[in-house]
């Protein structure tokens, strides 16, 4: 994929609209785009799983309302989170929570509402869950968080197979699980990993789902599980950069087909329901980040266009937020134009580090233009440092049916 676009893309007219009447920096969700990712997952592997919407990457209020009837469950990582998503309309039920730091207080309110799962990720989570479930009188739904011993390589970011904060590391499961089982008021319904993220290799996802299959079979076996639920950390990536290619679900399904047909006949693991937690994949896509040019500059031979929004509105796209290599994100000039011309886009900020993107080639830009950062739909506004050097901050913005609505939160 090229950053280069010239002539308009499909998305411009809304863009130029959403820009105009409601300003900019701001962040464009397109509803019929998760649609289609939707249908996607559904065609591909629909067959093996259901999805959980992991809502730490964009938890927007009108999106999790409008995933609210499409996903059957939904991830939280916070108190904050699940109060979020209680009030768009999420049944507590069907929220499962995850965090490998999570405080007493949060736990104790996500129970006392009819959380669905706490996901343990140590021995004194569960031990916090088992004294609070035995003061509501109840027995609290958990899984067990695992994390293995080794990832494929391919992942942007790893959560296993090295030191890690997050779950009960393989080779320690032996002794853990069953002090987490001998506690009274916790009843342990399956089995959680997520070991990695954002992989666009069809090949590592398969290799790392056997991976999670093979731990599922020993610890069930190791413990006389016969789990109710499985959860796969889905890993399934998005093209950010110019160059990158989407991920082909048509391959995955291939790759684990076979293993996921067998895992329906396992003797212990046959009835699990299957989960497949992803996020950036189901929503990154669908969003823009647009934001306007204040003005430009030539600075000792290199051209520099000034945008309204930068790190503070979009930390992720300025390589701050997990990125190992600084590389730009497919970025285009709204309604595109005559030529190109290699520019550096910087934000507001008084901080040599507020870089959109550096040497990407536009049409020649003028103060007034929008620029559009694709792929902007997840850990964009919700990760980004909104209040430094305190600029307006960005609107959400939500287009569906070709009609586009403020859902920024209130107060933001």
């Amino acid at each position: 994929m090229s950053a280069a676009w010239t002539d308009p893309h499909p998305a411009d007219a809304l863009l130029a609209q959403a820009a105009d009447r409601f300003g900019t920096p701001a962040y464009v969700y397109f509803a019929e785009a998760i649609e289609a990712r939707l249908a996607d997952l559904a065609t591909h592997l629909g067959p093996w799983f259901d999805l959980s919407y992991a809502m730490k990457c964009n938890p927007n209020p009108a999106l999790l309302a409008w995933l609210a009837p499409r996903v059957p469950f939904l991830d939280v990582s916070s108190g904050g989170e699940f109060a979020r998503a209680c009030a768009a309309g999420w049944g507590a039920d069907r929220i499962s929570f995850t965090g490998p730091a999570k405080r007493e207080a949060e736990i104790a309110a996500a129970l006392s509402a009819g959380l669905g799962e706490l996901v343990i990720e140590s021995l004194r989570e569960a031990r916090i869950a088992d004294a609070l479930a035995r003061g509501l009188g109840r027995v609290q739904d958990v899984l067990i968080r695992l994390a293995p011993a080794r990832v494929p390589k391919g992942f942007g970011d790893q959560m296993a197979g090295r030191p890690s904060p997050f779950g009960i590391d393989a080779e320690d499961a032996g002794q853990v699980i069953p002090q987490i089982l001998a506690l009274p008021a916790l009843r342990v319904t399956g089995l959680h990993i997520y070991s990695g993220t954002q992989c666009l290799r069809p090949e590592a996802i398969v290799e790392n789902w056997r991976l999670f299959i093979d731990l599922f079979d020993r610890v069930a076996a190791d413990h006389g599980l016969r789990p109710g639920r499985l959860v796969f950390g889905s890993g399934l990536g998005i093209p950010y950069h110019p160059g990158d290619v989407g991920l082909d679900l048509a391959q995955v399904a291939a790759g684990i087909g076979p293993d996921l047909e067998a895992l329906r006949r396992h003797p212990r693991l046959g009835q699990a329901r299957l989960v497949l937690e992803l996020g950036r994949h189901l929503v990154g896509q669908a969003g823009y980040f647009v934001t306007r040019v204040v003005s430009t500059k030539t600075s000792r031979g290199a051209r520099i266009a000034l945008c309204d929004g930068g790190l503070n509105a979009h930390l992720a796209a300025t390589g701050q937020f997990g990125m190992v290599l600084r590389r730009n994100y497919v970025i285009h000039r709204v309604g595109g134009g005559a030529g190109l011309e290699r520019v550096d886009l910087t934000g507001p900020l008084c901080t040599s580090i507020d870089r959109l993107a550096g040497g990407v080639d536009l049409p020649p830009l003028a103060e007034g233009d929008l620029i559009a950062i694709h792929a902007s739909g997840a850990y964009g506004y919700t990760a980004s440092p909104r209040d430094f050097i305190s600029h307006p901050h960005p609107r959400e913005l939500w287009v569906q049916d070709g009609r586009i609505a403020d859902v920024t939160p209130p107060g933001a």
